[in-house]
């Protein structure tokens, strides 16, 4: 992962950790469930995000060099469909 692509990434999962963090705080206070929940949908979309970037750089990186190198390539297949079968859960 280049380091543009590694910073947004680190960004986005430690604003989620924030997140998480107030989250609990607000859980700890009693604050509003409707208030809860709205913050823990707005971490889920974070991390969504996050993942997306880590897999589109999977994509980008990993499995283009395995078809250029004609190595490894159907493992890395067999391993995004593993991620697909998880994702669609």
């Amino acid at each position: 992962m280049n380091d543009v692509n590694r910073k947004n990434t680190l960004r986005l999962l430690k604003t989620a950790r924030g997140q998480v963090d107030g989250i609990i705080k607000m859980m700890e206070e009693g604050r509003y469930c409707i208030d809860i929940s709205n913050q823990i949908l707005a971490t889920e979309a974070l991390l969504r995000k996050a993942n997306a970037q880590v897999l589109t750089n999977h994509l980008e990186t990993c499995v283009k060099e395995s078809i250029e190198n004609h190595s490894d390539y159907d493992k890395k297949l067999e391993e995004i469909e593993q991620l697909i079968h998880k994702l669609v859960r």
